[in-house]
């Protein structure tokens, strides 16, 4: 673990003290001896929620069991009661999930007399149901369009769309919105269909509610060329890029299977309330994922887990140790939630379950202030604001920021961020949610760790630093005291 860099600023800030008896130290400051105790509380809190004992906590697993526990634990002794309001299912609330991983494809093309089978080294066909079938279905090509098609051009076909990093998945789901039989995303080569299957290929969770029938095809360019003939997919593919074009009826059918290995389980998010003095003035949320990804390291590796020291156990880590001295420095007047959430990894399930059941109407959810990835800047880091610019917070935070000598981070990177955390499914909702950490305030700090470590074996604690975690846990200290007080922040919902 490197020095959290804090006894500098430290040092400097003693000094400027005792030049100026008037003097006063930024907002959040404490003294040395009291940082060096919450390093060691995160430190210990880390240590265990990404130790090998909880096997990389992937929902469904012994390593939930442990971690569920292991929150509850540390928030009934730091005080906190259930916050479920269900008093059949104290402190868990139930997230049904299914999971899936593929088995078998296949995709078959049936043009005049000649059928194709595309190879499986270029195409894939995926379900989450056990086993899904379209056969000798009309097939209908609509290039990059979504939303200008029609139900009536695709519905019941299936459907041939081409492919873009980053805009596919939206797009498919805008046209499986119309009822085709099943859509084939057409990829540029074969290492775009290895990292689909790779993608695809292990275990992935839905929500039960959420779950539906789609089946969906990947193949290359090269297949689909092979299975249409090179010269008419040449004209499909014109055709595509002309103004005013709509897709185009394929005189041939399609015929696609798929299987897949499926179970249904129920996880949990944890939920823990601090009560507050002013009953019915509404509440502040405090949010976290616990779950990663259990085993994802290289087959050929002595290390497969995948501990998730930074992500999240490090969120995890901060969310508890606010809540000990938040609970230590109340009453507040409003209540104070603490939400651990489950399936983030897999698409900010455990927030959508909670936003299903909320304990409390969503509307009277005053501020959500969500943790993820946070243990990477060292201290004094600028803050990324993700969120910026679309709740009532704005000026809490700007205020908070000013009055702790905090600068703001890389807007633009922050903003990248927005949709990929659990805050984002709570804004969806109306609910005012950001994330304020350090982790994310620069492409310097944030980087090296997406591109070494993310998502990797390799992200283990001896690689944290705390720093700007202990910087981050000391600002929302002040902004939970300052969003839980009636008189100083008067809302009465997002």
């Amino acid at each position: 673990m490197r020095r959290t860099g804090a006894f500098t600023t430290g040092v400097i800030i003693a000094a400027l003290l005792a030049l100026s008896g008037c003097a006063r130290a930024p907002l959040g400051t404490v003294p040395m001896a009291e940082r060096d105790a919450i390093e060691a509380s995160l430190m210990r809190d880390i240590r265990t929620l990404a130790s090998d004992e909880f096997g990389g906590r992937r929902p469904g697993t012994l390593g939930e069991e442990l971690t569920l526990a292991f929150i509850t634990k540390e928030l009934q002794v730091a005080g906190f009661s259930s916050g479920t309001n269900d008093p059949g299912s104290e402190w868990r609330a139930p997230v049904p999930l299914v999971g899936t991983q593929p088995a078998t494809s296949t995709i078959a093309l049936k043009i005049g007399r000649r059928e194709v089978t595309l190879d499986a080294a270029g195409a894939a066909a995926f379900t989450s149901r056990r086993r899904s079938l379209v056969e000798g279905a009309e097939i209908s090509f609509v290039g990059d369009l979504s939303d200008s098609v029609s139900d009536e051009a695709i519905g019941g076909k299936v459907v041939i769309m081409l492919g873009e990093p980053g805009v596919s998945p939206e797009r498919r789901r805008t046209l499986f919105e119309k009822n085709p039989a099943a859509i084939i995303t057409v990829v540029a080569n074969e290492d775009a269909i290895a990292s689909t299957l790779s993608a695809f290929g292990n275990e992935r969770f839905l929500l039960a509610s959420e779950e539906t029938s789609n089946l969906s095809g990947f193949a290359t360019r090269a297949e689909m060329a092979k299975a249409l003939g090179e010269e008419r997919w040449e004209q499909l593919l014109a055709a595509a890029e002309e103004d005013g074009f709509e897709p185009v009826n394929v005189k041939g059918q399609a015929t696609i299977e798929a299987t897949s290995v499926r179970r249904e389980f129920t996880s949990s998010n944890v939920i823990g309330v601090l009560p507050g003095a002013v009953p019915g003035s509404g509440a502040v949320l405090l949010l976290a994922h616990w779950d990663h990804l259990g085993e994802c390291g290289d087959a050929e590796s002595d290390d497969l887990i995948c501990n998730g020291a930074v992500d999240n156990a490090s969120g995890i880590a901060v969310i508890l140790e606010l809540a000990r001295r938040l609970a230590a420095t109340g009453p507040h007047d409003r209540d104070i939630y603490v939400l651990a959430t489950s399936a983030e990894e897999s698409g900010l399930l455990g927030t959508k379950a909670f936003i299903d059941a909320p304990p409390m109407p969503l509307d009277t959810i005053v501020a959500a202030f969500n943790f993820d990835t946070v243990a990477l800047a060292p201290a004094g880091s600028p803050v990324g604001f993700i969120g910026e610019g679309r709740t009532p917070l704005d000026d809490l935070i700007r205020q908070a920021l000013i009055e702790g000598d905090r600068q703001l981070g890389n807007k633009e990177l922050a903003e990248r961020f927005v949709q990929r955390q659990d805050g984002w499914a709570l804004l969806e909702q109306g609910v005012p949610a950001v994330m304020l950490t350090t982790a994310f305030g620069s492409e310097i700090v944030l980087g090296p760790y997406l591109s070494n470590d993310y998502h990797r074996a390799s992200d283990e604690v001896d690689n944290i630093e705390l720093g700007g975690a202990i910087d981050d846990l000391l600002l929302h200290q002040e902004l939970v005291k300052r969003a839980a007080d009636t008189e100083f922040y008067p809302a009465t919902g997002g």
